[in-house]
């Protein structure tokens, strides 16, 4: 399986965490599930980091069943449609960037 990650790290403005997370899920998170192919979006807010880490208030993972199905999605109208609502909500109360990884994922369920 391979999962792809955006990381945005940054800074949630000030007041506006509460705001940010009912708009991720209300405005962008139905256009990642729209993504075709993908298994499962899960999608992480930060409550807490180690000192001296950095700030990442967000981390989105999409599983897709292999890397060619990520290129699918990658460049499907369900992409471009989930990039303006990301940017539009990342404009009202979102100061950073942010950056993709993809991994080949491995669980292991206890």
């Amino acid at each position: 399986m391979i999962t792809r990650y955006a990381l945005f790290e940054g800074k949630v403005k000030d007041g506006e965490t509460e705001a940010f997370r009912a708009a991720v899920l209300e405005n962008i998170l139905p256009k990642w599930e729209a993504f075709p192919g993908a298994l499962d979006v899960r999608v992480t807010f930060a409550d807490a980091r180690d000192e001296g880490a950095p700030e990442i208030p967000m981390i989105l993972a999409i599983n897709y069943p292999d890397l060619d199905t990520v290129e699918k999605a990658l460049a499907s109208p369900a992409r471009a449609a989930a990039k303006a609502a990301t940017e539009e909500v990342l404009a009202r109360f979102f100061d950073g960037r942010i950056h993709h990884h993809v991994t080949q994922a491995n669980e292991f369920h206890l």
